[in-house]
C-alpha cells in the first residue's frame, strides 16, 4: 500500500464502490480516475499516470465505476448516464470526507469514461480541470458547451477515429481547453515514451489548474 493511501468502500446507489484514495501531504487538488470499458480502479495506465500525477502533489482517487456483477454486463459498461451518475455520487462522497473536503478536484477520463467525465464537469462548477486521454468525447457532445472546467484532450495521432471525434469536441468547448496529440500513438499508448508522454501532460494541466 503506498505511503498515505486509504482504500475506500463508497456507497452509492445502493451498492459499494471500491477505490484507492491517496492525498500526499500538502495536497491542494484531487484527480479523480473514471475507467474506460471492461477497465477497474486497477487499470496499469491509470495508475501509471496517477503515480506521476502524485509525484506532483496531487492526491489520486482511483475506484471502479461498476460493480463485479454490473461489469459483467457489457450494457452496463457503455451505459454513459450511469457512469455520469456514479461520477457525481463520487465527487459528492468527497466534498464528505474531511481529507478531501476542501480540495480542488479534476477529472481524468479513459475512453468512455472521459465521456462520464465531461458530463459529470458539465453538471458541476467545483470541477476544475479535466483530462481525457484516448477519449469517447462522442459520446459526450450534448454536455461539451456547459463544462466550466479547464480541459485537456491528450490523442493518440494513430488513433484516427478517436482523433477526429476530439478535433470536433474541441470546437464544441467553450472553456480554457488544449488538444494535445501523441504522434505515432494508437487507443493504448502503448509505444516507449508514449504512456509518459500522457502523464507528464495530464500532471502539468492539472499543477496548473488545480493548485
Amino acid at each position: 500500500m503506498a505511503q498515505g493511501e486509504t482504500l475506500v468502500s463508497i456507497p452509492v446507489d445502493g451498492v459499494e464502490l471500491e477505490g484507492e484514495l491517496i492525498v500526499p501531504s500538502g495536497a491542494e487538488g484531487l484527480v479523480v480516475f473514471a475507467h474506460g470499458s471492461g477497465s477497474s480502479r486497477h487499470s496499469p495506465r491509470n495508475n501509471f499516470v496517477a503515480e506521476t500525477l502524485r509525484g506532483r502533489g496531487l492526491g489520486t482517487l482511483l475506484f471502479d465505476l461498476l460493480t463485479e456483477a454490473e461489469d459483467r454486463d457489457r450494457e452496463a459498461r457503455f451505459d454513459i448516464d450511469l457512469l455520469t451518475e456514479r461520477l457525481l455520487a463520487v465527487t459528492d462522497w468527497l466534498r464528505g470526507q474531511d481529507a478531501t473536503v476542501d480540495l480542488h478536484v479534476g477529472y481524468f477520463g479513459s475512453s468512455t469514461g472521459a465521456a462520464g467525465a465531461l458530463r459529470a464537469a458539465a453538471r458541476r462548477e467545483d470541477v476544475d480541470a479535466v483530462v481525457s486521454r484516448g477519449g469517447r468525447v462522442d459520446m459526450a457532445a450534448e454536455s461539451l458547451g456547459d463544462v466550466t472546467g479547464a480541459t485537456l484532450f491528450i490523442v493518440g495521432g494513430d488513433d484516427a477515429q478517436v482523433l477526429e471525434w476530439n478535433r470536433e469536441a474541441y470546437e464544441a468547448l467553450d472553456c480554457e481547453k488544449d488538444l494535445s496529440v501523441v504522434e505515432g500513438a494508437g487507443h493504448l499508448f502503448e509505444e516507449p515514451g508514449q504512456l509518459e508522454a500522457v502523464a507528464n501532460a495530464a500532471a502539468d494541466w492539472f499543477a496548473e489548474h488545480l493548485g
